[in-house]
């Protein structure tokens, strides 16, 4: 039965968050160095975080892997896509001007959107059907660990300047390559061979099959699971995106702190995601209320956001906001994202529509990314972190009515309660 392979291949196509989150936060932990050496304005500075794996880079590379790994096989994404992702890497490592930094981001970026619908469909896909939650985690603490890691870096590294952000990039390089290595050896999703063999017998015997993106917009469990999963996780990745990129800028240039004491700051809310992400998401994900799981994540967010904007921006907020940040992140809508676009799609577009979901909130992360730091500049960090309140209460609501409640069910039967409704 699909389901039962071993641990070692979610964790081999997990490592490809790792990759994603720690590209994002290795830019931004030394955001203000390359800033500082290549003297960047506020557009230039906006416009890496807009083209970026935390931006408009993934949205295009969501789209292809999508769109690939639903036509040739969830393991084809893992033959060529690190190869791309180190190339853009290498160049960040060995910039030293504008353009080639901002090509190595580019390249990163389409390498890391592609690999994302793989990793979250395969890992659902091969899970069992009691651990999909815990085995998603695992994805899910992977993308914890990568900026938990460049952040402690960035600060052991600190002394040596920008050097040491080039090495934090360098160390991402020789992880990608380990785990392409890795990745050649997984075997193809049981799943999605299923499906392939249904639909050469559907062809051979003259039946017409639906076109699979007409299918994605037309059936209404699928617009439905469209509206959730944009609800959710466009509205909470607009933040998140802008915490994940600037967040580190934000603590030195509106709350005072050195660069070493701004990434420790925020190594200190990663550790804690990823504590949360293995003792709630991964222990509980399966065993408990989801929706229950979700709101309160989610509330916790907007009380983070809320002691962060209406606060002073002591130690005291900063303390109290990381803490609740953090913890909510481990079991927020990024984990439940990851879960739900999984489960909520038919096997024949489920990479697609994933692919077209995170292209979505790439798009909106790359947008908003343009404008921070000027609207940060021009309406203060107060109402601006309101206006991240609003984003968080929108996905908050949206979460809480529409979660659906599919623990212990194989992902045939979801298939068939959701499309024969």
């Amino acid at each position: 039965m699909a389901g039962k392979k071993g641990m070692k291949s979610t964790i081999t196509v997990a490592m490809s968050n790792y990759l994603e989150a720690g590209s994002i936060v290795a830019g931004a932990g030394g955001l203000t160095l390359w800033m500082e050496y290549l003297n960047l304005d506020d557009f230039k500075l906006g416009l890496l975080g807009a083209l970026s794996a935390n931006g408009f880079g993934a949205a295009v590379g969501a789209l292809i892997g999508g769109i690939l790994v639903d036509k040739y096989g969830r393991k084809l994404i893992y033959k060529y896509d690190l190869l791309v992702y180190m190339l853009g890497v290498l160049l960040i490592v060995f910039s030293f001007n504008f353009p080639m930094l901002l090509i190595g981001y580019i390249i990163t970026g389409i390498a890391v959107g592609a690999a994302i619908p793989a990793a979250w469909t395969y890992i659902a896909e091969e899970a069992p059907d009691n651990e999909r939650a815990a085995r998603v985690g695992y994805g899910q603490l992977a993308w914890s660990i990568g900026p938990a890691v460049s952040l402690l870096l960035s600060v052991a590294l600190a002394p040596l300047g920008l050097l040491g952000s080039r090495i934090i990039f360098a160390q991402l390089f020789v992880i990608a390559l380990v785990t392409w290595i890795l990745q050649q050896q997984i075997s193809e999703s049981t799943i999605w061979e299923e499906e392939k063999q249904k639909e050469a017998k559907l062809k051979a015997s003259g039946q017409k099959t639906e076109n699979p993106i007409k299918e994605l917009f037309t059936i209404k469990a699928n617009r439905r699971a469209i509206t959730l999963l944009l609800g959710i996780y466009v509205f909470w990745n607009l933040v998140a995106g802008v915490m994940g990129y600037f967040m580190p800028y934000i603590y030195e240039t509106v709350g005072g702190l050195s660069s070493a004491q701004a990434n420790l700051l925020q190594a200190f809310l990663w550790v804690l995601t990823v504590a949360s992400t293995y003792f709630v998401f991964i222990k509980l994900g399966d065993k408990v209320s989801r929706k229950v799981l979700y709101t309160v994540g989610a509330v916790m967010g907007i009380i983070a956001w809320a002691v962060l904007s209406l606060g002073n921006m002591g130690l005291t907020e900063l303390f109290i906001f990381v803490i609740f940040w953090g913890i909510a992140a481990g079991f927020g809508a990024q984990a439940f994202y990851g879960l739900w676009a999984s489960e909520l799609f038919h096997t024949k577009y489920r990479a697609k529509a994933q692919g077209f979901l995170f292209c979505i909130a790439r798009v909106a992360v790359g947008l908003i990314s343009l404008i921070v730091p000027t609207m940060i500049t021009l309406l203060g960090f107060k109402l601006s972190g309101l206006i991240m309140i609003g984003f968080l209460l929108i996905a908050a609501v949206i979460g809480y009515v529409m979660a659906p409640e599919t623990r212990g069910k194989s992902l045939k039967q979801i298939e068939q309660e959701r499309y024969s409704a």
